[in-house]
This record gives C-alpha cells, structure tokens and sequence, in this order.
C-alpha cells in the first residue's frame, strides 16, 4: 500500500506512514484525553471566578497539595482550620465576628478550586503515561503535551504565590498582578490544550493566506489580553465603580488627570480602578473591531470555507460576551453574571485557539 503523508504537523513520522485517516482515529483517544483536561481547567477557571466573587480565595491559609484534599472531618478539625483563618487580616478587617458556618461556606469554595488542581493533575498524569507507554504520544506531540503538563504543574505554585499575596499584614485580597498572572496562566494551558487537541483531527487540505493566518493569531493574543486585563479588573475590584456606559463619570475617555492620579504613573495600570476598567473597555471595543475585520477579510479572500465559518463564530461569541460585560457592569458583577462573563471569556479563547490552530493546518 503506498503510505501517505498526513497532513497535520502534529502526527509524527511514524503516523505518516498510516492513511491519514488511520492516524486520525489512532489518536483519536489522545484528542479526547485533551478535550477532557481542557473541560477540567475550563471548570477550574469558574470555581476559581467563583472563589474570588464570594471573597472565599484566603479561607485555606496553607497550601498542602497532598494532605490538603482531604477537608476538616470533625468539628475540631473544622475549629483549627477556623482559628488559622482568624488570624490572617482578611478576618480580622472585613470578616471579623464570622460565624464557623459562614467560614465552611467560604471553605468549600477554596477547597473545591484546590480538588479540582489536583484532579487535573490525577488525569494529566495518569493518561500521559499511559499514552506514552502505548507509543500514542512521541515526537512533537508528547514534547508539546509535556510542556502543558509542566505549565500546569507551574501553575500550582503560582495559584499558593497568589494566596500568600493576601494573607501578608495590611492584605484582605490577593494582589491583582498575581491574580492576573494565575488567570493568564490557566487561559495559556486552556488555549494550548485546545489547540492541540484540535490539530489532531483529520481535515481536507484548506489553504489559508498570511493575512487569514495573521489575524487569527492577532485574534488570540488580543483575547488573551483582555482576559489578562479582566483579572486586573477583578483584582482590583474596579467593576464595582464606574457602573454605567457607554460613559465613565461622564467620560467616554476619562480625563488623564483622573488616569494617571497615582505616582509612580505605572502603578495606575495595575491599581487605579478608573484606569484599569477604561482600558478593559477599550480592549473589547478593540477586540470586537478586530474580529469584525477577521470575518470581512476572511470572507473575502476565502469565502465559503470552514475558515470563514469559524471567523464569524468567533466575531459572534465576542459580540454576545461583550453585550454579557455591559449587562455585568451595570448590574455591579453579582456572583450568576460575574461567572457568566467569565465562563463566556473562556469560550471566545477557545475558539480563537482552534481557529489559530487550523490556519496553520
């Protein structure tokens, strides 16, 4: 039988000797396996918006990655867990007076997020071994698979370095740089993972030009921003000022004197909730411009093709989590909208990261 090179770069030289189509079920288990793990950090990044909106983040002031999936089972182990809680600032500022059943509802929250690390971890693991023994993951593939897998395992140590931030004298939070750079993480390995999963699947050869390819990878770094610049948002509390539009206090560009109010100037980036909402806004006007553009100049040069199909889903997905932001501002971020929108974001990164990935089929 004469082989067949398979079209997609991430089936290594061994699969081309396969029909492409052989390939393609092979590993079929393999693109499920990533699927699976990106549903894991997609529910992950949820719990954790939902963590953050019920102010529950600092209720585990350690972090045991193994001895800590198991949760306080009588009610001395609850009282120490509790004690340990009284002692941080977020308590003693804000919670002070908090009943032991109003510190377990907070606690599940946290020690849900933290399961769910380590279930990713548990299937990550688990199935990259298996696959690897199975000869299912080699050459690019497993090198690709594997680097996901250490970013996770990274992503662990920054979720504690987050936590600490709010648990040091004068904190009730975490700092929004740490939050932003948790969340940033957990949408790279969602975007890697879906990615990847999706060049695994068996496609007819679809030229793509460099503008189609170029504003797709434009696409998914802008979405990437935005996110990146909502967690400064919730870090910093900002939804929760400015609740109308399309104006700010009156402004559609507040002026620089209320921007740049703190000095040093930087540090309005990160802490000056009218300077970190107007550029989450201007980001989205920005995005919503740039995947409008993706489906007109995708329409144009290779009209009726998935490629195509796939920009205007996108456009539509940015439109709808735009219009669910508005609502969320205006409604000062209660926890259902709160996690709507967030969940939403994941969605949009979701599918600009296979959009991405099938322009470089």
């Amino acid at each position: 039988m004469m082989s067949v090179t398979a079209t997609d770069h991430d089936f290594d030289r061994a699969e081309a000797a396969l029909r492409p189509d052989a390939a393609t079920r092979r590993l079929q288990p393999v693109r499920i396996w990533l699927y699976v793990i990106a549903a894991l950090v997609f529910g992950m990044v949820v719990v954790g918006g939902a963590t953050r909106l019920t102010g529950s983040g600092l209720s585990i002031t350690e972090w045991k990655p193994v001895t800590g999936a198991v949760p306080p089972l009588t009610e001395q182990a609850w009282a120490v867990e509790f004690d340990k809680y009284r002692q941080i600032p977020q308590y003693q500022l804000v919670n002070k007076g908090m009943t032991l059943g109003e510190f377990k509802e907070i606690y599940w929250w946290e020690w849900s997020h933290r399961q769910l690390g380590r279930a990713i971890g548990l299937v990550f693991g688990l199935g990259f071994i298996g696959f690897f023994a199975t000869g299912l993951l080699r050459g690019r593939l497993a090198i690709k698979v594997a680097a996901l897998g250490l970013l996770g395992g990274l992503q662990g140590a920054i979720g504690w370095i987050m936590v600490a931030s709010g648990l040091k004298p004068g904190m009730t939070a975490v700092a929004p740089l740490k939050l932003m750079l948790h969340l940033t993480t957990a949408s790279v390995i969602f975007a890697g993972l879906v990615a990847v999963a999706a060049g695994l699947k068996r496609r007819e050869n679809e030229p793509s030009t460099p503008i189609v390819r170029g504003l797709a990878t434009a696409t998914l770094l802008l979405v990437l921003l935005q996110i990146a610049l909502g967690a400064l948002v919730a870090g910093s509390k900002a939804g929760l000022t400015y609740n109308t539009w399309p104006l700010m206090d009156g402004n559609f560009i507040p002026p620089a004197s209320g921007l740049f109010i703190q000095t040093p100037w930087f540090e309005n980036l990160v802490d000056n909730p009218l300077t970190v909402q107007f550029h989450h806004r201007m980001t989205a006007y920005a995005l919503l411009g740039l995947t409008l553009w993706q489906v007109w100049a995708t329409r144009r040069v290779q009209p009726g093709t998935p490629a195509a199909r796939r920009a205007s889903a996108i456009a539509g997905l940015s439109v709808a989590q735009a219009a669910l932001g508005i609502v969320t501002l205006l409604a000062m971020v209660p926890l259902s909208l709160g996690l709507a929108h967030q969940a939403f974001a994941m969605l949009v990164l979701g599918m600009a990261a296979v959009h991405w990935r099938l322009t470089r089929a």
